[in-house]
């Protein structure tokens, strides 16, 4: 008798034990869910607000520029939006600390540690819970770079394509895109490209899947064809793109869809004269390329900069928003790894491009410029080379995208930022991801 009562009171135990750990680990996990989500609309919040932080702090009226963002008011937002997730998503009462690994400025990932003790059916439990989630806004628009034909083909517009966010359409169409997303940004909104040339292959596959009409264009009807049409978004944007976009030459072609925009400031969609629409007029990275250098190049640096931009044919802005990321125009810095000067140079990399002093200013930017020159050619994208000028060219080219390092994605996304603030580029769509 007594060895029975010793089994059933040992099993009660052990059963007891059990019960406890199971609902620790569910309870952690539910902890576990909360983080991810708080870290997720933490990095949602740093989407849409990276490019605000790059706008002028004064509008040209002399007034203060209310779409602009501090460094402090984009973390701030990141944290609220973090705390408000990590409320809702039912993680009792535990503390949520909010930091910034990475970037002193701009930074493009969080990280959400929740602490406190265990609630278990609504009482607290002696047990601590301490679970953390690191999210991250990374500039993805890149990594479909390379996925539009050069030129277009499958019927309809049979001319060269620009590339925008991975999509096709003409280049005059491009070059007006760009305008309105600078001018979109500006006012606080990041336009995206859904789609654009679409082959009449594409559009029967469309219209297989839905065969409605007053949904999708039979085959061979889609104006989509004709390399003049955008299918832009988020909704959140219908609203300026219905008040502005006529501004750059585009129409909302159908009252019922608030998304679909074509160009009508050029040649007549399907045209003779819309096929003979050049090319040439797209800089070296696949964007709009301004001549004036923005207001933050220190007068010093203005001349050898603009002659850097004529002798290797890249942007000015683009080398002047790399040197204040890569350096805030120091002549003198040298990186813990070892870069050195105004561009930051590693020694491997000055001797590959004959730069023998790399802290003489001058000479650092024409390297600077030949070295963005091949990459800009190499990749064809202006992401894409930034992101090989950080990391190199064989991580970038292993996976045709800006890598996954902390540092790279910052560098790309704060020198994109940039020049979208100066209206350089549209400034880039950042995506999220939870990545630990």
């Amino acid at each position: 008798m007594p060895v029975t009562l010793f089994l059933a009171l040992s099993t009660i135990l052990a059963g007891v034990l059990l019960a406890i750990v199971g609902v620790a680990a569910t309870g952690a996990s539910r902890y576990q869910r909360a983080a991810d989500l708080a870290a997720v609309s933490a990095a949602r919040s740093m989407r849409d607000n990276h490019h605000r932080m790059f706008l002028p702090a004064v509008l040209p009226n002399g007034l203060p520029n209310p779409a602009q963002l501090s460094d402090a008011e984009y973390r701030e937002r990141a944290e609220a939006a973090a705390r408000e997730a990590a409320t809702r998503n039912d993680a009792g009462e535990v503390t949520a600390i909010v930091t910034f690994p990475g970037a002193a400025f701009a930074p493009t990932r969080v990280r959400v540690e929740l602490k406190g003790d265990l609630d278990v059916d609504g009482e607290r439990e002696n047990a601590e819970i301490e679970v953390h989630a690191v999210a991250e806004a990374y500039p993805a628009a890149s990594s479909s770079a390379g996925t539009a034909p050069a030129v277009a083909s499958g019927g309809g517009y049979s001319g060269p394509l620009a590339e925008r966010q991975g999509e096709g359409m003409r280049p005059d169409v491009a070059q007006a895109f760009d305008a309105m997303a600078i001018a979109a940004a500006r006012d606080g909104h990041t336009l995206a490209i859904n789609s654009a040339f679409r082959s009449d292959a594409e559009q029967a596959a469309l219209f297989a899947a839905n065969p409605d009409p007053r949904m999708v264009a039979r085959p061979g009807t889609s104006l989509h064809r004709c390399g003049t049409e955008l299918d832009l978004g988020p909704a959140s944007a219908y609203g300026w793109l219905a008040v502005n976009a006529q501004k750059f030459g585009f129409l909302q072609r159908y009252s019922w869809e608030a998304w679909h925009y074509g160009y009508t400031a050029g040649p007549a969609p399907c045209s003779r004269e819309g096929n003979r629409v050049s090319a040439d007029a797209r800089g070296p990275d696949g964007t709009a390329s301004g001549t004036a250098l923005p207001s933050f190049v220190p007068a010093r640096y203005r001349v050898p900069i603009t002659k850097a931009s004529a002798r290797w044919n890249v942007p000015g802005n683009v080398l002047a928003a790399q040197l204040l990321a890569e350096s805030n125009f120091n002549p003198h810095a040298v990186s813990p790894v070892g870069a050195s000067g105004i561009a930051q140079f590693m020694p491997a990399t000055a001797a590959a491009y004959g730069l023998r002093d790399p802290f003489d200013p001058d000479a650092a930017i024409d390297a600077q410029a030949h070295l963005m020159s091949d990459l800009l050619r190499q990749f064809g994208d202006v992401s894409l080379a930034l992101a090989a000028y950080n990391a190199g060219p064989a991580p970038v080219q292993a996976c045709s995208c800006v890598p996954s390092y902390e540092e790279t994605q910052a560098y790309v996304a704060r020198i994109m930022g940039l020049m979208g603030g100066v209206g350089a580029i549209a400034p880039p769509a950042l995506e999220v991801r939870l990545v630990g």
